[in-house]
């Protein structure tokens, strides 16, 4: 079953929120085992005053319980610091997430608003598709950009063969060492530079492994796909101008029916959801900084808080309160024991706390992984305007089995978002009209011959009334080919995600989705 669009980000938003919601439990759980141990550490100075009124003189006893009066004053007071600025970091999360909220709300007014627009142009340029398609200039222009787009894509197609051929047919070539020491140092060419003795041995080489004849084959098979891709980019250039041309006459007839108001409509939506975009994105990055801030302070790590715990849990481990524990071990009083059996379930608990501690730190960092990666799929899928009303995907599995993989880490956000790519299409019957639409590739499937996967390319008219029938590619913007790939790259220039980072980092969910917060995923 195929999902659109808009449903299909509206569960990539729902699977943020499990994860938002997670990161905030763990760390009010941290915030609650921090808070703990420093009540435990409060319990065993008790206990151990307890113990030293049993066993020590009264001058000695004043002494120790100064000592851990002392630490027991800081801590108290740094607890009361630190809580304050838990609760405040604690607000400032809520009121980031609140935003999003809202943000996302907007965001999902603009494309229902987006999809009317779209629709009334669609119904638009059904009725006025037949007397476009009658008109002899359009007619002409529209055959021509068929008929060079069609030469351009034959032209792509020789190059990736001839491409094939130089992979497949130069690594014999390739993996002859000597044969590629006499390649890269020119041997045979105007090039080469070396000395009478390097000379003669390169010669002995040469003629070993018949350079001479093989070199011409090699050399062709290198220059023949980058002549190739030169002649298929100009084909490509004037296919792109013819179309620009018959897009002008297209536009030109929608705007005199009344077409402009909505395409400028549209222009206005796009805008206002660009503008909401970037207010997401400063959102997000604000609230990964609070939320580092809100760990760190849940785990206990502000200095001075940590630092008072410390001075603590060293007061209580000094080597004359450790003696006076290993003293009253040795004894068989009722008293003694009963104070030292809870000091041994105090310092348990505390182990306890650590361990669990320990689990649940590692556990946020692996939240706040995931979530960096889901905000770059996001950002990827918004870029492309996946979210479009008219963008579908056949997998529905991308919001089920395979977005709990990537969850759980059993698939790589490359791969997750790879899976989001072989699944899209663009419903038929939808275009640019002359642009302002501002779908990704401007209106051409992603089955085009530009976008290096073969096929007709192009939207089909919603009547099938422009170019007899036949699906018409729109203008501008589009990927063409360039370089040495014919194809759209899937992520960001330098081959990882391209979303910006700033700061230090970098609907209903269907039932069928299973993801769940709790170290559910």
């Amino acid at each position: 079953m195929s999902i659109r669009g808009p449903e299909a980000l509206a569960s990539l938003d729902e699977a943020m929120r499990d994860i938002r919601r997670e990161e905030d439990e763990i760390s009010k759980r941290l915030a609650r085992s921090a808070e703990r141990i420093s009540k435990i550490r409060e319990t065993e100075a008790e206990l151990f005053r307890q113990l030293a009124q049993l066993r020590l003189d009264p001058a000695i006893q004043a002494e120790l319980d100064g000592r851990i009066s002392q630490a027991e004053v800081k801590a108290r007071d740094m607890m009361k610091a630190h809580a304050k600025d838990l609760s405040q970091s604690e607000k400032d999360l809520a009121a980031i997430d609140a935003g999003l909220v809202n943000s996302t709300e907007s965001r999902g007014a603009a494309l229902k608003e987006l999809d009317t627009k779209q629709a009334e142009l669609k119904a638009l340029a059904a009725r006025i598709g037949a007397s476009i398609a009658k008109d002899p200039g359009f007619a002409a222009k529209r055959k021509e950009a068929t008929e060079l787009a069609d030469i351009a894509a034959q032209s792509m197609r020789k190059t990736e063969q001839a491409e094939a051929d130089r992979e497949q047919k130069g690594r014999p070539y390739r993996d002859d060492g000597l044969f590629m020491y006499l390649w890269e140092r020119g041997y045979g060419t105007s090039g080469y530079r070396a000395n009478n003795l390097i000379r003669y041995l390169d010669s002995l080489v040469a003629g070993l492994v018949k350079f001479e004849k093989a070199r011409p084959n090699f050399a062709m098979l290198n220059e023949i796909p980058l002549r190739l891709r030169e002649h298929a980019e100009r084909q490509i250039a004037l296919a792109k101008q013819a179309e620009a041309e018959a897009d002008a006459l297209e536009t030109e007839a929608i705007n005199a029916a009344g077409g402009k108001p909505i395409r400028d409509a549209l222009d206005a939506i796009q805008s206002r959801i660009a503008a909401i975009d970037a207010e997401i994105v400063a959102a997000e990055d604000k609230r990964d900084d609070t939320a580092k801030a809100l760990a760190s302070l849940s785990e206990g790590n502000d200095p001075a808080f940590a630092e008072a715990l410390a001075a603590l849990a060293a007061g209580l481990g000094r080597e004359d309160i450790q003696t006076l524990l290993s003293e009253a071990r040795l004894t068989r009083t009722g008293q003694d024991d009963t104070i030292v059996a809870q000091i041994d379930d105090a310092r348990a608990r505390i182990k306890d706390e650590d361990s669990e501690t320990l689990e649940q730190k590692d556990r946020l960092k692996t939240l706040a992984a995931r979530r960096r990666e889901l905000e770059d799929i996001q950002w990827e899928f918004k870029k492309q305007r996946f979210d479009d009303p008219r963008s579908t995907f056949r997998e529905d599995r991308l919001v089920g089995d395979l977005l709990n993989d990537f969850l759980r880490g059993g698939i790589s956000a490359a791969t997750y978002w790879g899976q989001w790519q072989k699944s899209q299409n663009w419903q038929a019957g939808t275009t640019d009209w002359g642009g302002g639409v501002g779908l990704p590739n401007n209106g051409r499937s992603n089955s085009g011959p530009w976008s290096g996967s073969g096929g007709g390319g192009g939207f089909n008219w919603p009547d099938s009334s422009f170019g007899g029938g036949k699906s018409k590619p729109s203008s501008g913007g589009f990927n063409w080919p360039s370089g040495n790939s014919g194809s759209r790259p899937s992520t960001g220039s330098s081959g990882g995600f391209s979303r910006p980072r700033t700061g230090g980092s970098q609907g209903s969910r269907p039932s069928n989705t299973g993801f769940k917060t709790g170290g559910g995923f």
